[in-house]
């Protein structure tokens, strides 16, 4: 992860608008433990493309890790509206294994309570 952030940050700093430089910046540094600064970088690329699912469903899951449920309940209901889902399972291989199950089961009794 560091040398990633390291390349990642050298792409960022050639072209500030590029989006996937940026995304990645953030995942490398949510995989070092960087959460703020993270959540920072991913604000930014948001504030770009406001309707940016892979960023959106980012944010949802540092929100969830938080404990504001709320908010990341609207942020995935952002993913859903975009109608692009399908960030979310390559996303899903980034998060640390307590993550990825927070996410799903959160997803899942989201779902259920739809259902009922």
């Amino acid at each position: 992860a560091p040398g990633v952030f390291q390349l990642a940050s050298l792409l960022v700093e050639l072209d500030t608008s590029d989006e996937v430089s940026q995304i990645l910046c953030a995942d490398a540094l949510y995989q070092m433990g960087c959460r703020e600064e993270a959540h920072r970088l991913l604000l930014l690329a948001l504030s770009r493309n406001p309707q940016r699912a892979p960023v959106l469903a980012r944010l949802a899951l540092l929100q969830l890790k938080k404990g504001f449920v709320y908010d990341g309940n609207q942020l995935l209901q952002r993913v859903i509206r975009t109608g692009d889902t399908s960030c979310l399972l390559p996303i899903m291989d980034i998060f640390k294994d307590e993550d990825r199950k927070l996410m799903q089961s959160h997803c899942h009794f989201q779902a259920l309570t739809i259902l009922k």
